[in-house]
């Protein structure tokens, strides 16, 4: 019966990743309507059998106008094997025309129509800043964004040698979705890392993806690149697994270099660094699901200053006919130039962590704040980067110090966040150590029910705990288990009108309701066991 079982189990993994993470693609026809729903996307293929010359940087886009007189243009891309793919998305329902342009004569002048019906109802389309309210994120259908962002750079890797599906990854994100996480910061291409790895992964080299020999996104190899050319496999297969994270709702947090991964990238500002930055800004602007990161740590090691930073920004804004948001992992570049960034992201390790935060969200008061490291690396099987904290619990805390001080924030596990992927770590042997995802799926829980983007630190109000109020009709009050009590004055002035609750950081356990006491100190029913939430609404 387990077999029977196994093998049905194994049927429906292949047919869920069949079915829903390829992306839609219409052979072209001429003056065909293609059909697809709002912020969902579609390929259109077309053939040219004529050779182009640098077909890589060729001249191929669409003209799509809508109804309403509305026009978009759509940058195209080769897609190798004389395939040229136009990728389109939409925030407009109703009826689009097309037509192409480009510099090969087969393939200007096609024309089609598109028509794009109404949203699928769990997508909420493209990421956006509110002008309203610039410090949050939100969706392009006005519906707050909670970024809960979960680091994983070598995804690109994991399924790179299926040529049929993605169980590995499909898995994965499947743990990253339910635990809460709703963002993968993640690089388009890794090679290696530098520090020293885990004896232990000579045990297991099932979980070691650094040094990869075959896969590259130009030609030849990371030893013997050949940057005459892109690679199109690498990019065929990168697509599946963005157009999977789309499918899942997962946002691409997608940084285009790094610098400290030993790869092999073509010297700055040659024809190669701009044919593949402006290849991978052209193939992937249409998924709604995408935000740019010029590249992880963008000042360190030697090889960027502000001048190449300030141009590969540019060209993004020039090449991205979508407006996806922009910002780059660099706090100092941030810092220094946040007029060219959509939001600042910060990296920060410092232990106290919460005024750093606050002092970032008080100094940029018209953009969101993402501290996309603060380290903290939770602990895995193998030691791959401990940073400075890896206890589970101490992790967490980090995290919620972030959301506190009204800044966004990710998580770091060992066992998946760098070279090291443990795709599956809940079916490894009981000896290994499992990560704390439940954590965070009960810090999604709490501000599904608390709106993140109501919320405000008011640090006048803290106390010994850390405030987050909603107009002062709800407050929600941040508390280490090490404390003993809290007195909340400004709480017991209005007893007769509050009412408190607990809510338990590690297990997501709510206690009753209760009317708030005129007299004495809050004490948590968790104190000493667990940091803890205390909730006060208004009656």
């Amino acid at each position: 019966m387990k077999y029977f079982f196994n093998v049905i189990l194994v049927a429906l993994l292949c047919f869920s990743i069949n079915s829903f993470s390829q992306l839609k693609k219409e052979n072209y026809k001429t003056n065909k309507t293609y059909q697809i729903p709002k912020w969902e996307v579609l390929d259109i293929s077309f053939t040219n059998n004529v050779d182009v010359k640098s077909p890589y940087t060729a001249k191929f886009k669409a003209v799509f106008t809508h109804e309403n007189g509305f026009i978009q243009e759509v940058p195209g891309f080769y897609n190798g094997n004389n395939e040229w793919i136009i990728r389109f998305s939409s925030s407009l329902e109703g009826q689009w025309r097309f037509e192409t342009k480009a510099d090969a004569n087969k393939l200007a002048g096609k024309k089609g129509k598109v028509t794009v019906t109404e949203a699928k109802e769990n997508n909420h389309g493209a990421v956006t800043v509110n002008k309203e309210d610039p410090q949050h994120f939100y969706y392009e259908d006005g519906t707050p964004y909670f970024l809960l962002a979960f680091e994983c750079d070598w995804l690109y890797a994991l399924d790179y040698h299926n040529d049929k599906n993605l169980p590995k990854t499909e898995h994965l994100l499947n743990l990253i979705e339910e635990s809460g996480f709703n963002q993968v910061v993640m690089n388009v291409f890794s090679y290696d890392v530098s520090w020293k790895k885990d004896e232990k992964l000579k045990d297991h080299p099932e979980h070691e993806f650094g040094g990869p020999k075959n896969i590259f996104p130009f030609l030849g190899n990371n030893e013997k690149p050949d940057y005459s050319a892109l690679n199109p496999e690498f990019f065929q297969k990168l697509d599946r697994t963005i157009s999977l994270m789309h499918d899942k709702r997962i946002v691409s947090h997608l940084m285009i270099y790094v610098w400290n991964k030993l790869v092999a990238w073509p010297d700055m500002n040659t024809e190669a660094d701009n044919m593949y930055f402006d290849y991978v800004v052209k193939r992937y602007q249409a998924f709604p699901n995408v935000i740019w990161d010029i590249s992880k740590e963008a000042l360190f090691y030697g090889r960027a200053d502000e001048a190449y930073i300030h141009g590969r920004i540019e060209r993004v804004r020039a090449n991205d006919e979508f407006n996806r948001l922009l910002s780059v992992h660099d706090f100092k570049y941030c810092s220094r130039f946040p007029e060219k960034v959509d939001f600042i992201s910060t990296q920060n390790w410092v232990h106290d962590i919460y005024n750093k935060m606050l002092d970032a969200r008080n100094k940029f008061k018209d953009k969101p704040v993402f501290n996309i490291e603060h380290g903290g690396y939770e602990e895995s099987p193998y030691k791959v980067f401990t940073g400075d904290y890896t206890n589970a619990e101490t992790c967490l805390r980090r995290n919620y110090m972030c959301l506190f001080a009204g800044v966004y924030t990710t998580y770091y596990w060992q066992g998946a966040s760098w070279n090291v992927i443990i795709y599956n770590p809940f079916e490894q042997p009981e000896s290994f150590i499992k990560p704390k995802f439940e954590y965070f799926e009960h810090m999604q829980k709490l501000f599904t029910q608390f709106n993140f983007s109501k919320m405000k630190p008011t640090p006048w109000k803290n106390g010994s705990a850390y405030n987050l109020t909603d107009d002062n009709e709800t407050v929600l009050l941040y508390i280490h288990k090490e404390n003993y009590g809290i007195d909340g004055a400004f709480l017991r002035k209005e007893h007769n009108n509050r009412t408190v609750q607990w809510f338990n950081t590690l297990t997501g356990e709510f206690s009753d309701i209760e009317a708030v006491s005129k007299n004495g100190k809050f004490i948590s029913p968790w104190q000493g066991k667990a940091d803890s939430i205390m909730i006060s609404r208004l009656k």
